[in-house]
């Protein structure tokens, strides 16, 4: 079965890290772009960041900051996104997405890409 397996979300604290990780179950990232996007409870949905299996190229969405790192491990066919200092305001459900010959040099559209996990729940809560 052809899907993205999502993992890593969590209660964290204010400050603090979490890890969220994106395997591709049955078929290759090498020509997909990786796509993170969350929705909050009563807002739209936003792209967190993006990043191309290919050549790395990246995306991040404005509130991101710097905290936020996507990266990719081509071997494991997963990437990651690391996320430092959490504030509450990064609750959500966040999604990991991918669609294939995408570059990340622009915005990616949700409902356009090929594949999306069923989101994992990250609250930032002390």
């Amino acid at each position: 079965q052809l899907q993205l397996v999502e993992s890593g979300g969590g209660l964290v604290q204010p400050g603090g890290s979490l890890r969220l990780s994106c395997a591709a179950s049955g078929f290759t990232l090498e020509d997909y772009a990786i796509a993170w996007f969350r929705q909050a409870p009563g807002k739209e949905r936003e792209v967190v960041a993006c990043i191309a299996m290919s050549d790395g190229s990246m995306f991040y969405g404005d509130f991101v900051r710097g905290r936020f790192t996507a990266s990719r491990d081509s071997g494991k066919n997963t990437a990651f996104l690391q996320m430092n200092s959490l504030e509450p305001e990064d609750t959500a459900v966040y999604y990991c997405t991918a669609e294939k010959g995408f570059y990340c040099n622009t915005p990616p559209d949700y409902i356009g890409m090929d594949f999306k996990a069923r989101g994992t729940l990250v609250t930032v809560s002390s």
